[in-house]
């Protein structure tokens, strides 16, 4: 157990210390613009991101779809279960049912299962990983806004990402060496921004809004131990794509997601900046008792 919570802790570490440099930028008040950083990431750093790492992907194209199909279920089910969450403590829909909806399977989950399951759940969690990203940047970006545009899907690079790198997968293609290799620096842009993105809102944490995060961390848990466990009956999963789904519904809340609060619904981002980050510190003991009792 407590090298399960060494490895696991080893993962969050760069993570909080990411978010701390945001946190010291704001605290210094240095320039930080979060406009600029979010268009870069947006339109440049998942977009990268996501055919960088699926050209890379060795899977059966049938496997893999099937793991979408059932991260598609898990966000539905996190979104009907979090909409009625949200109604009975009476928050804003708009601000915090996409990040109930969307984990960390990105910068968490990936290291996570590949170093529980090996590289065949690394694979699988990629599978999470795109429909997170799709879901993020059309469903995720619709309900802070409050409004369904069918030109931003249109012309969403993500989506557009998505389907070039699911051909790229399935005809077993890959991108000529110099384009991979800048792929893979742009999209290492993603991460970390959207984390100092993260530090520098928790500059203005309120202490009603950690209580509130502590609350809400506490509720995703217990939803992604029933979603989990409803889709793996479900889908009828075994072995490693059994593991997978259930560490990918044990996530932490996204970061990405934190991208459209603060466009949308500013004067809601310090408290889900603050969801985000007890929902990430939340993992450090969530993910070793499920190594070790579940999976």
């Amino acid at each position: 157990m407590e090298h399960l919570f060494l490895n696991v802790f080893n993962v969050i570490l760069p993570v909080l210390i990411c978010a701390g440099v945001g946190y010291a930028l704001a605290v210094t008040k240095a320039p930080f613009d979060n406009k600029v950083i979010g268009g870069i990431v947006s339109k440049v750093g998942y977009p990268t991101l996501i055919i960088s790492h699926l050209s890379a992907t060795r899977i059966d194209v049938g496997a893999f779809l099937d793991m979408m199909l059932a991260s598609a279920a898990a966000i539905a089910a996190f979104g009907v279960l979090g909409f009625g969450v949200l109604r009975v403590l009476r928050l804003p829909v708009r601000a915090f049912l996409t990040p109930m909806m969307h984990g960390n399977v990105g910068n968490i989950g990936l290291p996570i299962t590949l170093l529980a399951l090996g590289n065949a759940g690394m694979a699988y969690t990629m599978a999470f990983v795109v429909v997170v990203l799709v879901s993020i940047f059309t469903v995720g970006m619709w309900i802070p806004a409050g409004s369904f545009s069918p030109r931003r899907v249109v012309t969403s690079p993500v989506i557009w990402a998505v389907i070039v790198a699911l051909g790229l997968l399935a005809t077993g293609t890959h991108l000529p060496e110099p384009v991979e290799k800048s792929f893979d620096i742009l999209g290492g842009l993603s991460i970390p921004l959207m984390l100092l993105t993260l530090g520098h809102t928790l500059a203005t944490l309120r202490t009603g809004s950690l209580w509130r995060a502590v609350v809400l961390t506490g509720v995703h848990v217990v939803m992604a131990v029933v979603v989990a466990s409803a889709l793996v009956w479900a889908f009828g999963f075994t072995g490693v794509e059994r593991g997978a789904l259930i560490l990918c519904c044990l996530m932490p809340v996204s970061v990405a997601t934190y991208l459209f609060i603060d466009q949308n619904v500013p004067e809601y981002a310090p408290d889900v900046a603050g969801f985000i980050l007890v929902s990430t510190l939340a993992t450090i003991v969530v993910l070793p008792l499920a190594l070790s009792y579940w999976i």
